[in-house]
């Protein structure tokens, strides 16, 4: 896993090929859980396989960073990842972007919309 700063107030995060065998998604949710003042985006491109341990970090990735105000934005996801999200209900709960730069461009309008 990589974290590396986008910009300023926004991080950019690749995910590993499965990102459950690690502590990533916990090392991620300790920065969020620790009051983070910034916008993550998540890129999918190495993901191969989500788990539902995998999903329920996600999930608490998600909480602590809107509980922030903080966006949470993934990109490069796959056609076969997207359909365990889309299959699971989740689609409607996360936000979704092509690339990094689109991702940035939803942190961007969210910013200037409630910010």
């Amino acid at each position: 896993m990589s974290i590396q700063n986008f910009l300023e107030d926004v991080l950019l995060v690749t995910l590993p090929e499965e990102p459950h065998s690690g502590n990533e998604l916990e090392t991620l949710n300790e920065i969020a859980g620790e009051g983070c003042r910034r916008d993550m985006i998540i890129d999918f491109s190495r993901v191969e396989v989500l788990t539902s341990q995998s999903i329920c970090g996600l999930m608490i990735l998600d909480k602590y960073l809107s509980a922030a105000g903080r966006q949470l934005i993934f990109c490069n996801v796959s056609l076969e990842i997207r359909n365990i999200f889309k299959r699971t209900g989740l689609e409607v709960v996360f936000k979704f972007a092509d690339d990094e730069y689109a991702a940035l461009q939803l942190v961007r309008r969210a910013s200037c919309l409630y910010g």
